[in-house]
């Protein structure tokens, strides 16, 4: 039986009087392949920012490794863990790059600090993966400035993966690439996931990629998950009225 990573339960979050998720439950483990999706404001980036411990449940919980996830990150030695295992990929990349460092020096310190590699190792690491990620070996001694958008996503995405992470969180990690670089992207990434059996939580406004890269969806609105189940199954019979109508939307975008 696979070992639960990661669970919420009942995972509620509130801004003032707006609740943003609403006691949403949701449990992964080992190699699961999850979709979020919903439109801006249904609370899709704020429950994956409490299944990073980067936001704080207002209620409910969220575990790891049946462990609450707020002790884990108390202590040096778990913290360290769960970073190493769980990482977050970012939409916005121009951010996300300390602009005085070539993506190397970047790519080096997660490597170091939660992979445990001296610097030859990490270097070792860093370039055995550029070629899983379609990255040309001169790419990354550059400075994040000198790359293309398309480019420094695919670097984000090797960050995160330097470490040998057990689950990988993607927040809207396409949405400011055009159609061709999406594309791309998404093959790279659905195929390591493939390839190393590594977990995927992909949080999109975009059904068709989300379904192109998960085996399970949830759709939230207004803070609720109004639908959750295997993504063929919910793309060919939805059963919430507003999962009906972004399956709909997608099927006429889908239409020649």
């Amino acid at each position: 039986m696979t070992a639960t990573l990661l669970r919420a339960e009942r995972a509620r979050k509130v801004y003032g009087d707006k609740i943003a998720v609403n006691d949403v439950s949701i449990t992964l483990t080992d190699g699961d392949t999850v979709g979020i999706v919903g439109e801006s404001g249904s609370g899709k980036s704020t429950l994956g920012r409490m299944l990073l411990g980067l936001s704080r449940p207002s209620g409910g919980d969220v575990l790891y490794d049946e462990r609450p996830l707020r002790e884990v990150l108390a202590g040096r030695r778990s913290a360290l863990q769960f970073r190493r295992d769980v990482q977050m990929i970012q939409q916005d990349t121009s951010a996300s790059f300390d602009p005085c460092l070539t993506i190397r020096q970047s790519l080096r310190i997660p490597a170091q600090v939660l992979g445990g590699l001296d610097r030859a190792r990490a270097d070792e690491c860093i370039e055995a993966l550029a070629p899983e990620m379609g990255i040309a070996p001169e790419l990354i001694d550059r400075m994040p400035t000198e790359l293309s958008g398309g480019q420094r996503q695919r670097m984000a995405i090797l960050r995160a993966l330097v470490v040998r992470p057990r689950l990988v969180v993607c927040d809207e990690v396409i949405s400011a690439l055009d159609v061709s670089v999406q594309a791309r992207i998404l093959n790279l990434l659905k195929r390591y996931v493939r390839d190393h059996g590594m977990g995927l939580v992909f949080i999109s406004h975009q059904l068709p990629a989300t379904a192109f890269i998960t085996d399970e969806l949830l759709v939230m609105y207004h803070g609720d998950v109004v639908e959750r189940g295997e993504t063929d199954r919910l793309l060919t019979a939805p059963a919430s009225d507003y999962a009906r109508g972004l399956v709909e939307a997608y099927r006429n975008l889908a239409a020649p």
